[in-house]
């Protein structure tokens, strides 16, 4: 509703049709969007015939003033008040939505207030506090003003704790976790994940976000490549029926889809073989182990002696051995 107000304001008379091309919408739904723009109260009107259409009554103008600089900034995360408030821009946030909503017409004040009451953004998964972010705000500075960082990071490898001069280009919010794009001094671009830094400071120099860096499009070569390295074997289990139900709550998606696309039944009791990805014998072997008494490990030999290893070790600690 308020892209089509601003696109009456900005473009003048339009016909349905070319409102319906411009929001990418069906005819019908240009008329049905018009008439409760009408019907909220803005002053719409028609003009019938060859080169008619629907335009705003002349003088009439809706207009968002006295917006900071940090408010603009926040309102694309008025609708996601705990990613604002892990960025430092609550109090904008706040501001900025109240602002956008005097300048509304009443009647569409009255269906935004309606529509941000029934829907509501929660990020993190289930099962775990969100993530402290403290560094988060500086992040934010830093990728808006174009300056670089000086971090000291937290990684997996030795040595763990390293120095970096990091040029930040963008945020991204996933699943409840914060990860930082930057660039390292040799120019290779890289994802840090926020937690894990230690210590940051601005620095004095300044810097161009290369162009034509694209944010979503580097986030989805990411995943790609990350997906591709995470998964470097594969083991032959079987599962009963009651552990190929649990499987969605314990083991990745790759898993299971890995499980569907490669299930065979063995027996007649509804047990099936199927092949999945693993990580590590390590790694497989904890997750497989969520299932019980409902999952096999056939193969490899790896994997299924380190199972029976842990569960050696587990009967012992209950006495049983």
């Amino acid at each position: 509703m308020l892209s089509l107000l601003l696109l009456l304001q900005s473009r003048g008379r339009m016909s349905a049709r070319g409102v319906a091309d411009e929001l990418g919408v069906s005819v019908r739904t240009a008329y049905r969007d018009l008439a409760r723009l009408q019907a909220a109260g803005v002053p719409v009107y028609a003009e019938p015939g060859r080169g008619g259409g629907y335009q705003l009554l002349d003088g009439y103008r809706t207009r968002l003033t006295g917006m900071s600089e940090g408010e603009a900034r926040a309102l694309f995360f008025a609708g996601l008040p705990g990613p604002a408030a892990d960025l430092g821009l609550a109090a904008e946030v706040t501001a900025a939505r109240l602002k956008l909503l005097a300048a509304l017409p009443t009647g569409l004040r009255e269906e935004a207030a309606r529509t941000a009451a029934v829907f509501h953004l929660d990020a993190p998964g289930w099962y775990r506090e969100p993530e402290q972010t403290p560094q988060l705000p500086l992040f934010v500075d830093a990728v808006l003003t174009g300056r670089a960082v000086d971090v000291r990071y937290r990684r997996w490898r030795a040595p763990q704790e390293v120095n970096r001069r990091l040029r930040p280009y963008g945020l991204v919010l996933k699943s409840g976790t914060w990860y930082l794009v930057a660039a390292a001094t040799d120019s290779r671009i890289a994802t840090y994940r926020v937690t894990q830094v230690l210590d940051a400071v601005l620095s004095d120099e300044r810097f161009d976000r290369p162009q034509g860096f694209d944010l979503g499009a580097y986030w989805t070569s990411y995943l790609d490549d990350f997906q591709a390295r995470r998964y470097t074997g594969t083991a032959t289990i079987r599962l009963s029926p009651q552990g190929r139900r649990r499987l969605p709550d314990n083991v990745p998606p790759e898993v299971v889809r890995a499980v569907d696309s490669t299930a065979t039944a063995v027996g007649d009791d509804g047990w099936v073989e199927a092949v999945i990805p693993t990580e590590s014998t390590y790694h497989a072997c904890g997750e497989l182990l969520r299932l019980g008494v409902d999952v096999e490990v056939v193969a490899p030999a790896e994997l299924r002696q380190a199972m029976v290893a842990t569960v050696g070790v587990l009967a012992r600690a209950y006495g049983l051995h």
